[in-house]
């Protein structure tokens, strides 16, 4: 992003030409084992008994998520949850419609909620009936509180908090507000550059069951579908337990990273402002690198390329073309955008150091 510069964490392999297909999970997890294992043991060891609290920093689109659910994938979701704030705002949207749901939404506010205005004006705010106020972050940590206790005593990667720089003050003291005094915690930086991001979100598609984002450019599945009436190709997800679902395309994602300007700017200004702090230790992601420095600092397989389909009709099957994908970053030099599950293996390895394993 402009007027960041993270360190270029080195993935290249030192052990001979290895190579893996990363859209493939089987094969995923073979290259996370071949890439940092010795840190995934110890990340799971660490997780049998300890926990942790990340907050993740980054601008929307920047692959918070995305990364969150390699790392799980690589070392074992059972002990790590991903919360998100705007899906506790989205969940409480809903739950203020149902009779019984907010009842017992408004129950805990009480016992739970400080702030400048009452429970019903907070919940208008959510509701979107009150568009003169904007949401409390009182209100948030509250609802990041309750999802914490619903997931119970795991290690968390908090993504969408702090989103504003008045939210800053919070954020420093979320360990204590959540009931994690002793546990770790830390910052995790993304650095992803505007034209990756406009791209991602052009052609965006998510799974309707467990809404992981993938991009028919440039982020494949494993397997591809054909829709012969649209005559146009889709990704089938890879969770097993999604059955085979369709990727679909998010509405207004055609306008690309335009609508969104103003919230990446802030997004930017929260982490320039967190770059500051001390105390709390920093792991940085960066999506790309500087085509000059690639062949030194990953494998090639480990680069985004782009994705072309072909339709055979005689043999009724899908062809996959891959081209080279360049784009000019936010310092004006050309560069590779980086596989997600590169940028994973950086937060692994960073992580068993921030965890001192």
């Amino acid at each position: 992003m402009k007027g960041l510069s993270f360190p270029i964490f080195k993935t290249k392999s030192i052990e001979g030409p290895a190579k893996f297909a990363l859209e493939d999970p089987v094969e995923r997890k073979k290259y996370f084992n071949n890439k940092a294992g010795p840190e995934i043991e110890k990340i799971k060891d660490y997780l049998l008994k300890g926990t942790f609290v990340a907050i993740l920093l980054g601008p929307k689109n920047s692959g918070k998520g995305t990364y969150t659910k390699l790392f799980m994938e690589a070392v074992g979701g059972e002990h790590i949850a991903h919360i998100s704030v705007g899906d506790i705002v989205r969940g409480l949207n809903e739950e203020i419609r149902d009779i019984e749901a907010r009842k017992k939404l408004v129950d805990f506010l009480k016992s739970r909620y400080r702030g400048f205005i009452s429970i019903d004006k907070a919940l208008e705010v959510v509701d979107g009936r009150e568009t003169s106020t904007i949401l409390p972050t009182e209100i948030i940590l509250a609802g990041l509180e309750r999802e914490i206790d619903r997931v119970g005593r795991k290690a968390v990667f908090i993504d969408g908090f702090p989103r504003t720089l008045d939210q800053i003050s919070y954020s420093l003291f979320l360990r204590a507000l959540i009931g994690y005094r002793d546990d770790p915690d830390f910052f995790v930086f993304i650095d992803v550059p505007e034209a990756v991001i406009d791209e991602r979100i052009k052609n965006r598609v998510v799974c309707p069951k467990c809404q992981t984002p993938r991009s028919l450019r440039l982020l494949r599945t494993k397997e591809i579908g054909y829709d012969k009436d649209k005559k146009e190709f889709y990704l089938i997800c890879d969770n097993p337990s999604c059955g085979g679902a369709r990727m679909v395309a998010k509405e207004g994602d055609a306008s690309g990273i335009e609508p969104l300007r103003a919230r990446i700017e802030t997004d930017v200004e929260v982490m320039k402002t967190l770059l500051k702090l001390q105390g709390v230790p920093q792991i940085f992601l960066r999506n790309s690198i500087p085509v000059a420095d690639a062949e030194d600092s990953v494998d090639d397989y480990e680069i985004t390329p782009s994705y072309r389909y072909q339709w055979d009709e005689k043999n009724q099957s899908t062809s996959v073309m891959e081209e080279p994908w360049t784009i000019i970053d936010d310092e004006g030099k050309e560069a590779y955008s980086l596989l997600p599950a590169a940028v994973a293996v950086s937060l692994i390895k960073q992580t068993a150091k921030a965890l001192m394993l």
